[in-house]
């Protein structure tokens, strides 16, 4: 199995999607998002974009490389009777069977930064871009102090090294690489362009608890766990992110978990 599809039809992200849901609204509110607009939500998850916008009336397809979460979103949709919705497996890298100047805006949060060939990435989102419309990527920053590039560091400590050629993901968080990425696709430097936006993460129950989701249902971690405990150092691993959670979150209330994290918010005029 490819890699990467492994790494998120492990575990369960729809229960780490389920602490992002207004972030996901607030986002597509942001966008401007209207009805008859053609989006392609790229790495979807099961929805937690797509549906919001599908809510304001675009027609969306969702595109994700987990099987699983394909079929999740596409449960959503029809419970929702969102017919303008659909969800399907694919690897961003290569768009098979996604037309040329399809959308009015290609949009990835945290998705597509996870795939193998960034080029290849970029140049794809270009292609399935209409002139005149918009790639829009949320991606994580390496070094940021905040939550998710955070545990991506701590995880990454506790996982084996990468294979040779590995990318990381994180590098999808370096403005000038992005640009340098976009340029490759045939998109003018000037049409790019970045600000720092906020994700919040909503939680029931302690940051504790919101520990133990991401070691039982988030791919990366539960890799960086089953590295530590064959190293005999899962113990370790959770107490310095049940620390890491504790340190990020802002709820005053102990039965609820409330963690903002930032992210480079990349807009691409086509």
């Amino acid at each position: 199995m490819n890699p990467n599809k492994a790494l998120w039809e492990k575990g369960d992200f729809t229960r780490i999607a389920d602490t992002m849901r207004e972030s996901g609204e607030e986002l597509v509110r942001r966008l401007g998002v209207t009805p008859g607009l053609k989006v392609l939500d790229l790495g979807c998850g099961d929805g937690t974009t797509a549906i919001p916008a599908a809510k304001l009336g675009a027609d969306v397809v969702g595109v994700d490389i987990a099987r699983k979460l394909v079929e999740s979103g596409n449960r959503w949709a029809a419970a929702l009777g969102l017919g303008n919705c659909r969800f399907q497996e694919g690897d961003a890298s290569d768009l098979v069977g996604l037309s040329d100047h399809a959308f009015d805006l290609v949009v990835s949060m945290f998705g597509a930064m996870f795939a193998p060939r960034p080029l290849d990435v970029a140049r794809e989102m270009v292609r399935v871009t209409r002139p005149g419309g918009r790639v829009v990527m949320g991606n994580w920053i390496p070094g940021d102090p905040t939550l998710v590039a955070q545990v991506l560091k701590v995880s990454s400590a506790y996982s084996p090294p990468p294979p040779e050629g590995f990318v990381s993901p994180m590098t999808w968080g370096v403005e000038g690489t992005v640009v340098e990425r976009f340029t490759a696709a045939g998109v003018p430097k000037e049409n790019i362009t970045f600000s720092r936006a906020t994700w919040t993460f909503h939680s029931p129950g302690t940051p504790g608890g919101f520990v133990a989701a991401f070691r039982d249902y988030y791919g990366p971690t539960m890799n960086a766990f089953d590295a530590a405990g064959r190293a005999g150092r899962a113990a370790d691993l959770e107490q310095e992110l049940v620390a890491l959670f504790e340190s990020q979150n802002r709820s005053p209330n102990r039965d609820v978990t409330t963690i903002p994290a930032t992210y480079l918010l990349v807009t691409v005029a086509v």
